[in-house]
């Protein structure tokens, strides 16, 4: 599958002092040759990072012949409409809001509020009510889906 050699080149890639900082979060083949890539990194994933990215896979893909000569490559952040799913994200977000969409014994519920804490297991979200604080813990077993909300005030 191409999504693991990509994954395996950019792991290693990844590990040259430039880029240390970036991850890989998803890889998506589609039909028509199509392959986005979606990179984040622990400060800014800036376009020049990107484009040195993308410039590398190039070289190795063409080089392996793994797509043919037609073929779109898009390498680019994951965006603020994609849920987070890596470790890496989480505590990247720290401070910011989020909102959690969980399995819980009552079914599925949705937690807001700012991403306070993130450990190995868990994560802890701060939600305001009125004049009280509650603290959700959450287990990433629970997590259906976890967005960063955006506020433009």
């Amino acid at each position: 599958m191409i999504e693991k050699k990509l994954v395996a080149l950019l792991e290693s890639r990844f590990e040259e002092e430039d880029l240390r900082d970036c991850y890989v979060v998803e890889i998506l083949a589609k039909k028509g040759q199509k392959v986005e890539v979606f990179v984040d990194s622990d400060g800014a994933l800036t376009l020049d990072k990107c484009r040195i990215i993308s410039r590398y896979l190039e070289n190795h893909i063409e080089e392996k012949g793994w797509l043919g000569e037609k073929y779109t490559l898009d390498v680019s952040s994951p965006g603020i409409d994609r849920p987070i799913t890596l470790l890496r994200q989480y505590r990247k977000n720290l401070g910011r809001k989020i909102r959690v969409k969980v399995h819980s014994e009552e079914g599925e519920k949705r937690v807001e509020g700012i991403l306070h804490r993130v450990d190995e297991e868990n994560i802890a979200v701060i939600e305001k009510r009125k004049k009280e604080e509650i603290v959700h813990h959450v287990d990433f077993d629970q997590i259906i889906e976890a967005k960063i909300l955006i506020s433009f005030k």
